[in-house]
């Protein structure tokens, strides 16, 4: 027993310094991953070649054949390293740009978490930020309780507070006039008309955006920041530019469209998982019982909705509640509910089918032309 007990040691410290060897060679490649980076901003070239991706994909399962290793664990270990080199590569040319060196970003709500996203977003161009929010100081930047002791003469403000909030504060800011660029950054548009016109009419340089991400992204790529124009071209040119070093997509839109749109792209999505959440909490059964018999599809569901769950009940009921549209994306959730019910309890096979032939055909043509 001893004997094995001292060959278990041994292994264990041969692993260790494995692992250490892994951690070294991880760092190799990450400065060497910065360097290719650097190349390629000097070239002109794109951040992501997804033409090299593959190839990097391919050389490593042949190599994992090669030598017996699972591919689907180097899959998944490689995903994990160009996910990211790509977010370094992304953060050194959005520094290596400097587009707000010299100049001052304020963000108000910089304290909240897409507030703090953008203090540090701002930062990495080179801005000098400072922020405001009653919250607390934002460690490392200038900080105000209140955003009217800002001066309000910075380059660059984001308004990046609770809807209501944000309402007033943008009303507030028509009368004051500020001379730099102002935008929000809220999940819904339509009950900001009005201070957004007051702005505009104002001769404020006025935009509105929505980051189509959570506040623990790191890379940009595949992530859609929206940008909706209210009567200052220039504004949303100058908000654009922002993120003209990030692999974000840059996607235009009509005020009118927007929340339509997001009624379905978030109210749905987020009344679905709650939905399914409510569900399991109120069936009596246990999360970990069911973990044991689990299918792929209840875990992919289950931890969607675990990430829908955990985020600010606030914000969620926001998005549901002050959409002028939202009641379109609930009833629609609802009627199809029903349906399915119907199909199941009357023994409808042939409507189930329909049903779910329906659904497969729309999601293929979507999945087709990402």
């Amino acid at each position: 027993m001893a004997e094995k007990a001292g060959q278990l040691e041994e292994l264990r410290a041969e692993l260790a310094r494995l692992d250490s060897r892994l951690v070294d060679l991880v760092g190799e490649r990450q400065r060497l991953v910065s360097r290719i980076g650097r190349t390629k901003a000097e070239a002109g070239m794109p951040t992501r070649d997804y033409r090299q991706e593959k190839e990097v994909y391919e050389r490593v399962r042949r190599d994992a054949t090669a030598r017996g290793v699972e591919a689907k664990l180097v899959d998944g270990l490689f995903a994990l390293l160009i996910r990211s080199s790509l977010a370094r590569q992304e953060r050194d040319r959005v520094e290596a740009g400097s587009s707000g060196s010299g100049r001052r970003a304020l963000v108000i709500g910089g304290a909240g978490r897409m507030g703090g996203w953008f203090v540090r977003f701002l930062a990495s161009q080179g801005f000098t930020v400072e922020v405001a929010d009653p919250a607390g100081e934002v460690e490392g930047f200038r900080s105000f309780d209140d955003w009217r002791g800002a001066g309000l003469d910075q380059d660059v403000i984001v308004v990046a507070s609770p809807l209501e909030q944000t309402a007033r504060i943008l009303s507030d800011l028509a009368a004051l006039r500020p001379g730099g660029l102002v935008f929000d950054i809220a999940s819904l548009k339509g009950p900001l008309r009005a201070p957004l016109r007051l702005l505009r009419d104002a001769g404020v340089r006025v935009t509105s955006i929505h980051p189509m991400f959570g506040p623990d992204t790191e890379l940009l790529s595949s992530r859609h920041v929206i940008f909706v124009e209210v009567g200052s071209p220039e504004a949303t040119n100058q908000a654009r530019e922002l993120f003209a070093s990030t692999m974000a997509n840059r996607v235009d839109m009509e005020f009118e469209d927007h929340d339509r749109l997001i009624a379905f792209v978030l109210g749905l999505s987020h009344a679905l998982n709650l939905s399914f959440a409510t569900a399991l909490s109120e069936s009596g059964e246990q999360v970990p019982r069911l973990a044991e018999i689990s299918s792929t599809t209840f875990d992919a569901q289950l931890e969607v909705a675990a990430r829908v769950a955990s985020e600010s009940p606030d914000l969620y009921y926001e998005i549901q509640a002050l959409n002028e549209c939202g009641a379109e994306s609930l009833d629609a959730l609802s009627t199809a509910v029903e349906r399915l019910r119907a199909a199941v309890q009357s023994n409808g096979s042939e409507e189930f089918t329909r049903l779910m032939l329906a659904g497969r055909a729309y999601l293929q043509e979507r999945l087709g032309s990402i």
